[in-house]
């Protein structure tokens, strides 16, 4: 059955949805996106995706196209039509369709931005069985760009990344800057020693992870200690427990780095109950 998708206003079966190939965000890379999960067919932390998506679009001078109260009725109106239980709703905003291609941003009075938005169904997505097993990542060199903390559709080196996994026989990837991981290929970093959490803390280069922000503020709440401060590979394969957090995988423990386990090789009781603190707190508040 083809799903119902949203462009420019409009909702169109998907492969009546078209864009121009002039658009700058298959050009240029010009556009920022953002993924929301579905958890019972109810949104997970909508406020904080916008609020970065704002964020985001004014950091390359670009106006919102539209309001939270449309783009949320939008996301439902999908969720509905598609009749998405668990899954993830994908949106993307660009500069528009010019007459021509040029480096040189367009006229946003007289070139309309591109808006799209799908649905992504993907049952189970709460009780995956890759949560209880972890994941096995390898380590690669950090060679994006400097904005990071922008979520823009520069994915191309994350992507590679992934295939690096993929060819190493390894679910992800953990990328290193000047001798510290940043973040893994799609999601925030996390290692675990003595009882303490330890993640990079936010800056330019990593993505201010929505549900990162959310698992942190629970683990503060359930008196666990937090501290942000930039950990090395070898000090990752010295914890005691490995995570990773993303909007699509929530908190994902992580078994093995660069083909050393960790702790007994499966997942840790910290990361399997931050999982469950995360995914109770966030149905609570889906909308």
């Amino acid at each position: 059955m083809s799903r119902t998708v949203y462009v420019n206003g409009q909702y169109l079966p998907e492969n009546e949805a078209k864009v121009s190939i002039f658009d700058r965000g298959f050009l240029m890379a010009d556009g920022i996106y953002e993924v929301t999960s579905v958890l019972g067919g109810k949104l997970i932390d909508f406020d904080g995706h916008f609020v970065r998506l704002e964020r985001s679009l004014n950091e390359i001078d670009m106006p919102s196209p539209i309001s939270k109260e449309d783009l949320l009725a939008v996301h439902r109106k999908l969720i509905k039509c598609n009749d998405v239980d668990e899954g993830m709703i994908y949106l993307q905003i660009t500069r528009g369709a010019p007459d021509d291609r040029d480096f040189v941003f367009p006229d946003p009075e007289t070139t309309p931005q591109t808006i799209v938005l799908f649905t992504q169904s993907k049952p189970g997505l709460a009780d995956s069985p890759a949560a209880k097993k972890g994941l096995k990542v390898i380590s690669i060199e950090d060679m994006r760009w400097g904005r990071r903390d922008i979520k823009t559709v520069q994915l191309l080196y994350p992507s590679m990344g992934k295939m690096m996994a993929k060819k190493a026989g390894v679910d992800d990837a953990w990328m290193v800057q000047d001798g510290t991981v940043t973040e893994g290929t799609s999601n925030n970093a996390y290692i675990v020693k003595n009882g303490q959490i330890i993640t990079r803390a936010l800056s330019n280069d990593i993505l201010h992870g929505i549900t990162r922000s959310a698992v942190l503020r629970f683990a503060e709440e359930a008196q666990m200690e937090v501290v942000e401060r930039n950990f090395t590979i070898e000090e990752a394969q010295q914890a005691d427990e490995a995570f990773i957090t993303s909007a699509s995988m929530f908190v994902m423990p992580v078994v093995e780095i660069d083909q050393q386990s960790l702790g007994q090789g499966t997942p840790g009781p910290l990361a399997t109950r931050l999982r469950e603190i995360y995914l109770e707190e966030s149905m609570l508040k889906a909308i």
